[in-house]
């Protein structure tokens, strides 16, 4: 009896031996998984950091004069209870961390209206290719906008804006109605304007024997008739 109770102590011993080294490795690899996470963390957000202030060096380049930057630089009390096309005049100041030369609290004068209601000579859009500029309804397709630089206007200066799909590629509406009134006969006016298929139909065809080249002079004339990219003319 006496030999089996030294065995149980022995037992017990190396179970608290093992449940002590398991409890410190435990412990050491949780502190291995919290340093990997922090740093991370710390890589993750050094880019976030420097892709910002990049973007902010760009658009409010150093050297410039305070009242010439930007919107985005500036900070500007725009009075949103204001009377819309009306004239006021904005204290503006220049944001931190941001070098241009003069003074940085001067006054800029805006017209109340929203960034969306801005003149389209007064925004910048991004133009798309991706619709018909001659389909019948008139196509339209929405895009990203951005206010230029000078205006100030209430809301966000970047916005949605539908616009009228009128994409051009450089074909000339004078060159395609010479080609089809001298060599029409020959699909010259077709193969000019990207219409292959009918082009060679009308080659080996004479044009019809004349009745398709006259048809092809009329609908070019009055312009139905464009590039088969469905571009405009230039």
């Amino acid at each position: 009896m006496h030999i089996i109770r030294i065995n149980k102590r022995n037992v017990i011993f190396v179970l608290l031996a093992i449940l002590s080294t398991t409890v410190k490795q435990a412990s050491m690899g949780n502190d291995g998984v919290i340093n990997t996470i922090m740093k991370e963390v710390n890589v993750n957000s050094t880019p976030a950091y420097s892709s910002k202030k990049d973007e902010t060096s760009k658009l409010c380049p150093s050297g410039t004069a305070c009242s010439d930057l930007s919107g985005e630089c500036l900070n500007c009390n725009l009075n949103p209870h204001c009377v819309y096309g009306a004239v006021y005049v904005a204290n503006c100041t220049v944001l931190e961390h941001i070098d241009c030369v003069g003074d940085q609290s001067f006054q800029k004068k805006y017209v109340c209206r929203y960034c969306y209601q801005t003149e389209h000579w007064e925004h910048e859009c991004q133009q798309k290719n991706s619709c018909s500029s001659v389909a019948s309804p008139r196509q339209y397709y929405r895009t990203n906008c951005t206010v230029n630089s000078d205006i100030l206007c209430l809301g966000r200066r970047r916005f949605m804006k539908n616009l009228l799909c009128n994409w051009t590629v450089g074909y000339r509406w004078s060159t395609a109605l010479i080609l089809s009134i001298t060599l029409g006969g020959f699909g010259a006016d077709r193969f000019y304007l990207g219409h292959w298929q009918e082009g060679i139909g009308k080659l080996f065809s004479f044009g019809g024997l004349g009745v398709w080249t006259l048809i092809d002079v009329i609908l070019i004339s009055v312009r139905y008739l464009g590039p088969a990219d469905g571009s405009l003319y230039l």
